[in-house]
């Protein structure tokens, strides 16, 4: 399969702390998986990669380690990251050729220019031909569905695994920003520290997350539901298990809600007056797998006084946005971040 360009089949990234989502012009959304490597400590083989890896996170054998090559959106090992890509692009290219593509890939508003250069770096040697950077709230705000080239000025808070990133879009161009290394991430270590210091317990981060999706809020709950969790005791080192109410995890996560929450209204403060009126209009658009956390849109239109919704797709607006991108290059040459032709 080639485009009018000479390309085999091009692709557009989400990559993810957390997660990495691919997207295919024509086929769209290919793949979604785990940001985890899991390598042999010994050769540095890596034994899986993706799902197959993530289901080794806390559990591997001496020898093996499960690790994310991410970490706050940033590339923390390089040659992992590399190897992830491939991986994934191979996989994504599963029944085509795999030649000369174009490569879109979403990131964190945060990076340096350094950072978008090993990020592109890595794609290069993935062998894409063309590597175009895009800010993941841009794209987030494009796979959304919303005008970002219109004069009507629209606020995306999108909430991943390792940053947060809420922007202001007006005009084909980011009128106000605010970056924070706080997110999903943040959340689950929130969670692993406050069951150790009230319970005794240790517990992994799978475990912390699940205690987050399952009973876990932005906002005060009224009636507690207790749940059992499993765990290590600190002291006497044998597992053991706890009840733990929803109440509990609240208080946990509730740092984490309280620096998101500000980031938004400082961006709110920095806004020209009449993009603020029109955010008062649309509202605020909530995107990432950390926005899903319950009673975050009432926690925003509570602490801000402007009503919050989530886009259609939370976790795949970002690959969305980029893929759109791909099929409209004078879209996507005014809107990456970063372009170095092979």
């Amino acid at each position: 399969m080639s485009n009018r360009l000479g390309f085999f089949t091009d692709i557009a990234i989400d990559l993810g702390t957390a997660n990495t989502y691919v997207y295919v012009p024509g086929r769209g959304i290919v793949l979604k998986e785990p940001s985890i490597v899991a390598v042999n400590t010994s050769d540095g083989q890596v034994v899986a990669v993706g799902t197959d890896a993530h289901a080794m996170l806390g559990r591997t054998p001496p020898g093996l380690m499960a690790v994310r090559p991410l970490k706050a959106g940033v590339i923390a090992d390089f040659d992992l990251t590399e190897r992830m890509l491939v991986h994934f692009i191979k996989k994504a290219h599963a029944t085509s050729r795999w030649g000369r593509f174009r490569l879109v890939i979403g990131v964190p508003s945060s990076l340096t220019s350094v950072e978008r250069r090993a990020v592109h770096d890595a794609a290069h040697r993935a062998r894409a031909s063309e590597v175009y950077l895009v800010e993941e709230p841009v794209a987030a705000a494009m796979g959304a569905g919303l005008a970002v080239a219109s004069p009507v000025g629209n606020m995306v808070v999108d909430i991943g695994g390792g940053t947060t990133d809420v922007v202001v879009i007006a005009l084909g161009g980011v009128a106000a920003r605010t970056s924070l290394a706080c997110a999903g991430h943040s959340m689950d270590e929130a969670i692993v520290q406050h069951v150790r210091k009230h319970h005794n317990l240790l517990i992994g981060d799978r475990t912390a997350e699940q205690l987050k999706i399952v009973v876990g809020s932005a906002l005060p709950v009224t009636t507690p539901t207790r749940v059992e969790v499993k765990g290590r005791h600190v002291g006497e080192g044998l597992p053991t298990t706890v009840s733990v109410t929803d109440f509990d995890i609240q208080i946990a996560l509730e740092g984490t809600v309280r620096q998101i929450v500000q980031a938004v209204r400082e961006t709110l403060e920095r806004t020209p007056p009449e993009l603020s009126a029109d955010i008062s209009d649309q509202g605020i658009v909530l995107n990432g797998g950390g926005s899903l956390l319950e009673g975050f849109d009432d926690r925003i239109t509570r602490d801000t006084g402007v009503p919050a919704r989530w886009t259609a797709d939370p976790l795949g607006s970002v690959v969305l946005g980029a893929g759109r991108m791909l099929e409209n290059l004078d879209l996507l040459k005014k809107w990456s971040a970063q372009r170095v032709a092979a």
